[in-house]
């Protein structure tokens, strides 16, 4: 199964966006994560239908973040990007007639039932405010600082 990149990608977006003294545009946030622009609009599509951000066309336009950063947490933009699957293991047959098969899904299903309420879990206690203090942090401490920050 192929990772899902999404919520990283949205996450790191919005990183540079809550950071940015200007709107970006899609062009500029392709460029950090190297995608093309339209993928860019697709993936903040969603995150503008629910309010986290907006956009304006034209001269001095781009992508804005217009949420309240500590009231959004990271649970509320994997549910904004589909809440896609977290792990990437699953069933050998989803539905399995064999009893042995039947035996080793049931206690499969229980252990990925309580993974995925602890990642869940953990996603809904960090806000985009206390990931982006994160970053800030980190921006400062290290020795090329804001040169970092254009990558």
């Amino acid at each position: 199964m192929k990772s899902d990149s999404r919520l990283s990608s949205v996450l790191h977006v919005l990183l540079h966006m809550i950071h940015s003294d200007r709107p970006l545009t899609s062009e500029a946030l392709a460029g950090y994560l190297g995608t093309h622009p339209v993928v860019v609009r697709r993936t903040l599509a969603g995150l503008r239908r629910l309010g986290y951000v907006g956009s304006a066309k034209g001269h001095g336009g781009g992508w804005v973040v217009r949420c309240d950063p500590a009231a959004v947490t990271l649970r509320d933009v994997y549910a904004a990007v589909g809440a896609p699957p977290l792990l990437a293991i699953g069933h050998r047959t989803p539905d399995p007639v064999c009893l042995v098969e039947q035996a080793v899904n049931a206690a499969l299903e229980e252990a990925f039932q309580a993974a995925e309420a602890v990642v869940i879990g953990r996603l809904g206690s960090v806000t985009l405010a206390a990931l982006a203090a994160d970053f800030g942090r980190r921006l400062a401490a290290h020795p090329r600082g804001a040169a970092l920050h254009a990558h």
